[in-house]
């Protein structure tokens, strides 16, 4: 259910309606697509991608330190409730975005950003405690199954006040606005099913000093220790290091691209949108059955594979029916791509581990790195060349080198398939 509660903030302000409000409104006085950001003239699309970057650079810094103390002293929960409240607040805070105000918007969209990365770490270490690896496949693939779904739910109805607001007197730049607060109701509100099934009451109040960040730290030195004791956890970091990069970078540029490349209209990109989530639950669960089949290490290889073909198709589209086809290749493999890394790591973190939260923060760091990366070079790339369609032709380097690094990985019995390729 936090899947559910927490990818509408994915899909409506990460992927749908802010990215195109973004680009209809981040424009300067004279209409160009130049807007002052504190008295420095930057594009809005570069800015875009930097505060992207920036935004995943803090949780890569603050990230491993907090789950440290949150698995020192019991408290991943709070810290999931704690970023939770935070990005509801800071998509509230999205509704005074105007012309006028781009860059204090910037500031409510890099911290919703910090809150959605920061919470899903400490979620995601729910997994190893609650799940037999037998199983962890599958359940994470609902997870993201869930989240699909409730996101699209969510988005239909903003949707529906964007395109007929009108009778009622809300014009589409009001309803995109009101569409970043219902994101932060919805993400808070459902969020508390997941709070109450986890609570642990007997937990006493936390009692923050130095002793607990100290704590923390040398948390996250012994579980250091850990990682690099456990070669396929060493093997498979890098490898999602780098097919992360261009992965999380497609997805976050992808209505950008859309929009300023292909020129699609706000309407035309959120059906996109849309219809990448929903074939995303169908590639969720086929994801899930192959790794059953084939194993996780070789369906992921396979899964990157198509990623590089996306690249090669997405540098060939030029029209709005070729942007719909790519769109369904990507959702089908999106879903998948994510679901399986979450779960294979998981499969690796040794069982009956107390510090899954410090585990996944190796994890989440590995993530957030990649995606600074992956969007600050797609940035700098459009800066350079005028274009973004070398942009995506240029993250084809980071798939190729994953994909390497992915097949020589050392093996584990843990990714090897758990159903026979036949059966009578």
């Amino acid at each position: 259910m936090y899947d559910w509660a927490n990818s509408s903030f994915a899909l409506t302000i990460g992927s749908a309606v802010f990215p195109a409000y973004w680009g209809a409104t981040a424009i300067g006085a004279d209409g160009s697509d130049t807007v002052s950001f504190f008295g420095y003239s930057i594009t809005a699309s570069v800015l875009y991608s930097y505060a992207l970057s920036i935004a995943f650079l803090w949780m890569s810094v603050t990230v491993p330190l907090l789950t440290g103390v949150a698995d020192a002293s019991k408290r991943k929960l709070d810290f999931m409730r704690f970023f939770t409240y935070l990005g509801g607040f800071s998509c509230a805070g999205l509704f005074f975005f105007t012309q006028e105000t781009t860059q204090y918007a910037i500031i409510f969209f890099v911290l919703a950003y910090i809150s959605f990365g920061s919470s899903i770490v400490f979620y995601n270490s729910f997994l190893p405690d609650l799940v037999t690896d037998d199983k962890v496949d599958s359940v994470s693939a609902r997870g993201f199954s869930m989240g699909y779904i409730g996101s699209v739910i969510l988005l239909i109805l903003n949707l529906a006040l964007i395109l007929f607001g009108e009778g009622i007197g809300i014009n589409a730049a009001l309803a995109s606005r009101i569409s970043f607060v219902t994101v932060g109701i919805w993400w808070v509100g459902f969020a508390q099913i997941s709070f109450k099934a986890l609570h642990k009451s007997d937990l006493p109040p936390m009692n923050w000093s130095k002793q607990t960040l100290l704590s923390g730290l040398n948390e996250l030195k012994l579980v250091w220790e850990k990682v690099k004791a456990i070669e396929t956890m060493k093997g498979f970091l890098p490898a999602y290091f780098f097919y992360n990069m261009g992965i999380q970078t497609i997805m976050l540029v992808a209505a950008l691209f859309g929009e300023k490349v292909i020129h699609l209209k706000t309407q035309e990109l959120i059906t996109v949108i849309l219809i990448i989530q929903l074939i995303a639950i169908i590639g969720a669960r086929a994801t899930s059955f192959a790794s059953s089949k084939l194993g996780n290490k070789l369906t992921l290889q396979l899964l990157i594979l198509v990623w590089i073909v996306i690249c090669v198709l997405a540098w060939n589209t030029y029209n709005a029916n070729q942007f719909y086809g790519l769109a369904v290749l990507v959702g089908f493999i999106m879903g998948g791509s994510q679901s399986l890394s979450r779960s294979t790591f998981a499969k690796l973190i040794p069982d009956n581990t107390p510090d899954t939260a410090s585990f996944f923060s190796f994890f989440d760091v590995t993530e957030k790195v990649s995606i600074v990366i992956g969007t600050a070079s797609y940035g700098l790339v459009e800066a350079v060349t005028g274009s973004m369609r070398n942009s995506i032709l240029g993250l084809i380097a980071f798939f190729a080198l994953g994909l390497i690094l992915l097949v020589v990985m050392p093996n584990s019995k843990v990714l090897k398939p758990v159903l026979p390729l036949s059966s009578k």
